[in-house]
């Protein structure tokens, strides 16, 4: 949530700033007016308060003189219904605002390329060469169905398109893959390791960006009483990210830094037609989350160390992949610099997301209210929040399909997963 004084004092600065994100500038008309009422109410019913403070003064100083104060009362009644008027309009206002606030983007960073699509984005690196195959690359599913360790069909039967059923060395592929990440992001990246709820309430979810603006995306829980209802977690961000809420730490215990797995649940609306085959864009996928809380004077610091630590799950993997500064209309709603890892998918020719690592400054912070108190002591202040994948595991899973495939339909195992496999080196056909 952006601030409010900031958008009162500099509304051009900010409008021009949400300009560049595709939109916005009909909301920020809608609130600078909701606050302009909202002051002009204010003023009035304190104008109100003060002038019956001072009559009821009058008045009480009238009845032990023993005048008659009868036509004071009468006003006062009429000030008292006014006030009551202007209260109430005052918290519908103040609802207005509020909603209107929580439908902003936050603004991007000044170091985030300009750009209305994700053409804007630019190439900050690349690692590793895309493996010469000397065939016909195949796409992950087709590859999967061939070794019969990637079942779509019985997916869709038991649920619905865009789930999978992982057989035998698939579904030991992915617990190794979780595995392996949680101990590189725990043992030598400096994570602490959480197990959290995969269903929050809403309130968690407007803390962290969720609500409003992604209710369509979201699985809901129904509920007797529909306040009590919970939502299905898109990403560990939120929970992570919501742990701290509502609570002020202590400056000499930041950052912290945590990380998580969880499977994430989206329903992809809007994205009829894209990524229909396959793992690339599913309702249900496991993703390994990392998340840091600190402060804004290493915030950015801390963002660039995330990218590493996820950058290096794919080296260890020997996956070749670039990283993308992202423009402004790209970026995600919460975010204020966005930088997405993107791997190499030899069926595609191609690179394709499978980390984004964002700082969302103080947008989240504001929202759920996670502060710290400086070591110097005085005022708490805003923490940052940072997230990103460290990784996409379903994602992770599809590369490793795709860039180790070899002529005869098989799959070799990255050598840094091997001892997580008991020691397998290639996956071959199965009967599932």
């Amino acid at each position: 949530m952006l601030p409010l004084k900031l958008i009162r004092e500099q509304p051009e600065a900010v409008a021009r700033a949400l300009a560049t994100r595709g939109g916005g500038g009909d909301i920020l008309k809608e609130l600078l007016e909701a606050d302009r009422q909202r002051r002009e109410l204010l003023r009035t019913a304190e104008e109100l308060k003060a002038r019956r403070n001072r009559t009821s003064e009058a008045i009480g100083a009238a009845k032990r003189r023993g005048e008659d104060a009868s036509a004071e009362m009468r006003e006062m009644r009429a000030v008292g219904d006014r006030i009551r008027e202007l209260d109430a309009a005052l918290q519908r206002v103040d609802g207005d605002i509020e909603g209107l606030l929580l439908a902003l983007p936050n603004l991007p960073h000044e170091s985030v390329p300009a750009g209305a699509t994700a053409d804007d984005n630019e190439e900050i690196r690349r690692w590793g060469v895309p493996r010469a195959l000397g065939f016909e690359p195949k796409s992950h599913w087709e590859i999967g169905e061939a070794l019969g360790v990637l079942d779509f069909e019985r997916a869709s039967k038991i649920a619905k398109s865009r789930f999978v059923v992982l057989w035998g060395p698939a579904a030991r592929l992915e617990r190794a893959l979780i595995d392996f990440m949680l101990d590189l992001h725990t043992r030598e990246n400096g994570y602490t390791e959480l197990a959290v709820p995969h269903l929050v309430n809403a309130a968690t979810m407007r803390g962290t960006a969720q609500l409003p603006k992604f209710e369509e995306q979201l699985f809901k829980t129904v509920e007797a009483d529909d306040n009590r209802a919970l939502y299905l977690i898109p990403t560990a961000e939120v929970p992570l990210t919501a742990l701290h809420g509502n609570e002020v730490l202590l400056e000499a215990d930041l950052p912290r830094r945590y990380v998580a797995y969880t499977p994430c649940y989206r329903r992809e609306a809007g994205t009829y037609g894209q990524d229909t085959r396959g793992m690339i864009r599913q309702h249900q996928f496991d993703k390994v989350e990392l998340v840091t809380v600190t402060t804004p004077a290493t915030s950015y610091e801390a963002l660039e160390s995330m990218v590493r630590n996820a950058e290096e799950v794919l080296k260890r993997l020997e996956l070749p992949y670039r990283v993308v500064l992202l423009c402004t209309s790209d970026m995600g709603f919460a975010a204020a610099k966005t930088y997405d890892i993107e791997v190499w998918l030899p069926s595609q020719g191609k690179y394709r997301e499978i980390s984004s690592c964002s700082n969302c400054e103080a947008f989240q912070a504001r929202r759920a209210d996670i502060r710290y108190r400086p070591a110097g002591g005085g005022k708490a202040e805003l923490c940052h929040t940072l997230n990103g994948s460290g990784l996409a595991v379903g994602r992770t899973l599809i590369a490793i399909l795709e860039n180790y495939q070899e002529a005869d339909g098989s799959v070799v195992i990255p050598t840094a997963l091997r001892p997580y496999l008991g020691g397998l080196d290639r996956i071959t056909a199965v009967r599932p």
